[in-house]
């Protein structure tokens, strides 16, 4: 028993010994440090005004759909039934697509042409320009610029 003691003893000795020795050779950690990442800094060299076109998601037509089907069943009995479904519910298919487009379009966007300080240009599209103008020097950050 007193054996084992004095070996377990021994390593822990050699464990603390050993790990004084030891170096670490990372830099400290500044706060508010910024690293001059080229790929990430430019300048604006122009920045053009577009019209946004997101495509429909559909929701439009289908509403539509079900709705001018819905209206169409009410009409005649029989064949003439069936049909005033099918024609109310093309038709409320292309009404309620025509009310999707319209209501999504119409938004402006910004295109942002960047000469990165590595070279690089990059074009990015953002909602809005907020203070940024040609000549500004800008960061990227998570796909949006932001003066420097």
């Amino acid at each position: 028993m007193k054996r084992s003691t004095t070996f377990a003893a021994a390593i822990l000795a050699g464990a603390a010994v050993l790990s004084g020795c030891a170096s670490n050779n990372q830099q400290p950690q500044q706060i508010g440090y910024i690293s001059n990442d080229s790929s990430t800094y430019g300048t604006i060299d122009a920045i053009t005004v577009v019209q946004a076109r997101s495509g429909g998601s559909g929701v439009g037509a289908v509403t539509g759909g079900l709705i001018g089907g819905l209206l169409g069943n009410q009409v005649g009995s029989g064949g003439g039934r069936t049909a005033a479904t099918v024609a109310g519910a093309v038709g409320g298919a292309v009404v309620g697509n025509n009310v999707e487009n319209n209501r999504n379009a119409g938004k402006q966007e910004y295109q942002i042409s960047v000469r990165m300080d590595n070279g690089d240009t990059r074009i990015i599209n953002q909602d809005s320009v907020y203070d940024l103008r040609v000549g500004n020097r800008v960061r990227l950050i998570d796909g949006r610029l932001y003066r420097y």
